[in-house]
């Protein structure tokens, strides 16, 4: 999931006329009895799984944060336990370790790949807002987020991507990617959102606003981001 999610907002004005036949139909076998109006299966679903998240945050008790080193040397004669350490740690120099107990997590850079195209590098601002349009999307166009960063101090567990997308101030798209563990390391890490389609249609072109984080399990925010982006007919 990049700046949209896969149903996006709603990209012809025949999909809206079509639902409001179907409500006046619906309204007329009534007989006068009260219609309450459904949100749609998108919304619905949506809105549960946010329910869940602020359910589970609210219940999750996480244990004491340890340092590297320490997650090192406890259970080191459980060899089970030892090997998953070693994949999962990679080439981390064990010798090397740091003794910080807060993993660090830099984002290097931000990029939107599209097929035919030379990708549409993201500069990004220390403050976290962009100054400005940030970039322009093609209505209908293929395209996904690509973005490299770097671990250092202590492993970063549950890392993930969200984003959130407003235009005129309605809320249109909410996704939630989640990334994975990673170990510190000194190579940084590259990873590829899957592809989506930008909406297309009168209505879907125009300007936008959004955040996106970066964040952990602990929900601590490595980069956020606010900014504006437009949808047209054609590439900036």
């Amino acid at each position: 999931m990049g700046f949209f999610g896969k149903g996006g907002p709603a990209a012809d004005p025949a999909a809206a006329e079509g639902g409001d036949n179907k409500d006046n139909e619906e309204n007329e076998k009534s007989d006068g009895e009260p219609l309450s109006r459904q949100m749609s299966e998108s919304s619905t679903v949506y809105a549960t799984d946010q329910e869940e998240d602020d359910e589970f945050a609210s219940k999750l008790q996480l244990g004491p944060q340890t340092t590297l080193k320490e997650q090192l040397e406890k259970d080191k004669d459980d060899e089970s336990l030892r090997r998953w350490k070693e994949q999962l740690l990679g080439n981390v120099d064990v010798n090397n370790v740091t003794e910080v107990l807060e993993p660090e997590v830099k984002i290097i850079s931000l990029s939107i790949v599209s097929p035919g195209r030379e990708d549409i590098v993201l500069p990004i601002p220390e403050n976290g807002n962009p100054k400005g349009l940030w970039f322009t999307l093609k209505e209908g166009s293929q395209y996904r987020l690509k973005f490299t960063f770097v671990v250092s101090n202590n492993i970063v567990s549950g890392f993930k991507y969200t984003n959130t997308v407003w235009k005129t101030g309605v809320k249109v798209d909410s996704a939630k990617e989640m990334l994975g563990t990673f170990s510190p390391q000194a190579e940084p890490y590259t990873h590829e959102m899957p592809e989506e389609t930008t909406p297309s249609g009168l209505f879907a072109r125009g300007q936008y606003s959004a955040k996106s984080k970066f964040v952990d399990d602990d929900n601590k925010a490595y980069l956020e981001i606010n900014y504006t982006f437009d949808i047209k007919k054609d590439w900036a």
